[in-house]
């Protein structure tokens, strides 16, 4: 998977400053690290993540994550069965959703976020490097797996005005400008 994702990070533009920041360094990660998507590189690992549009395209589902007690986009590790970074990034969504037919709207990174993860338990401290996809719902039924206190639409205007998460409102930036590009409400 490491030629994909750096060919992945290599086509993608970063939306700001902030973004660009997070692009450079996951590129110097998965360029330096052989097994960049193994939970078993202590010092961190690429993660993927789902960024959800509501079938309208003007909510986006997130999750109240148990381990980070944070609302969050789905997503997660990567595991050796997956062929692809945005296969990783359709399995999480699923298992974490119940939602069965998500759309992948693009084969191209959506977005790119590097955070610290805190050491629990026997896990020491460390990064994901987490590339995001852009995702639509079919549907809004889900179902709340065991990693969530719960899941829910939230409206994408909500989302971009959000000062306690920049990662989660530069998205909803992105899908708020991908829909009056379009000149539409509905991003389909």
């Amino acid at each position: 998977m490491q030629n994909q994702l750096t060919a992945l990070l290599l086509a993608h533009t970063a939306s700001d400053a902030t973004e660009a920041m997070h692009l450079t360094t996951a590129l110097d990660f998965v360029r330096t690290t052989a097994r960049c998507t193994s939970r078993a590189t202590l010092a961190g690992h690429v993660t993927a993540s789902a960024w959800i549009l509501h079938p309208d395209g003007q909510s986006a589902l997130l999750t109240h994550h148990k381990k980070l007690n944070r609302w969050l986009q789905l997503g997660g590790h990567a595991d050796d069965a997956d062929t692809s970074i945005q296969a990783a990034a359709a399995r999480e969504a699923r298992e974490e959703s119940g939602i069965a037919d998500l759309r992948l709207l693009s084969d191209a990174l959506f977005d790119v976020d590097v955070h610290p993860i805190p050491a629990r338990g026997s896990e020491p401290a460390h990064y994901h490097y987490d590339v995001r996809f852009l995702f639509q719902a079919q549907h809004v039924n889900f179902n709340v797996s065991e990693e969530s206190h719960a899941l829910a639409w939230v409206p994408l205007a909500t989302l971009a005005a959000e000062d306690g998460n920049a990662s989660v409102a530069r998205m909803a930036k992105k899908s708020l400008g991908m829909a009056e590009f379009a000149g539409m409400g509905d991003i389909k």
